[in-house]
């Protein structure tokens, strides 16, 4: 229990930190809810944590009604993670990387704190409740369908940050799932 409180509090830091010191000085998105809510930073204004959250309401309802565990298990993330987003922002003005290194080092900040919460058995939620709600009704598996929605937000982002920055975006999206899948390895495939 213990342990997983710390993985949580210790993700969440390491998501807030990678989206506010890296990501948002250069309007770079990541997948999922995350850049949802980072798009909707960039044209409106709102804060990101908070708009995640709202976005996030009803896969939470729908989880709570037939996916309890996943529901339990993503719940504290989700608002935790939201937190330490809008509480972290005033990074956006500490640092000062160029967009190829902020890419990078915003993918491995946010993918290593996913890692640590899903190696304890919690996530951020988001689009990654509704990528396992989807793999339970056809026959694919969760990490593509995940791609597939990343892939979904940078494409509709790219409207809003334009091509270059939606090209960096990808090179967030593929460190981010580096940094998730060195942590996530079963000891089995060591």
């Amino acid at each position: 229990m213990y342990k997983k409180i710390v993985a949580v509090v210790i993700g969440s830091i390491l998501v807030g930190s990678g989206i506010n010191a890296f990501l948002v000085p250069n309007h770079l998105i990541d997948g999922g809810m995350i850049g949802i809510g980072l798009i909707v930073k960039y044209i409106w204004g709102y804060q990101t944590g908070l708009t995640i959250i709202c976005l996030s309401i009803p896969l939470y309802i729908i989880a709570f009604l037939y996916f309890r565990p996943y529901f339990y298990n993503s719940l504290h993330g989700l608002l935790l993670s939201s937190f330490f987003i809008d509480l972290l922002s005033p990074l956006r003005y500490v640092f000062s990387f160029p967009i190829l290194i902020s890419s990078i080092l915003g993918g491995f900040f946010v993918g290593t704190g996913i890692g640590i919460m899903l190696k304890y058995e919690t996530s951020t939620g988001g689009t990654d409740l509704l990528a396992q709600f989807i793999s339970r009704i056809v026959t694919l598996n969760v990490g593509i369908i995940i791609f597939l929605i990343d892939g979904l937000v940078i494409l509709i982002g790219s409207k809003t940050i334009g091509l270059n920055a939606s090209l960096y975006s990808a090179v967030t999206i593929f460190a981010v799932g580096i940094a998730t899948s060195l942590l996530t390895i079963k000891k089995e495939a060591l």
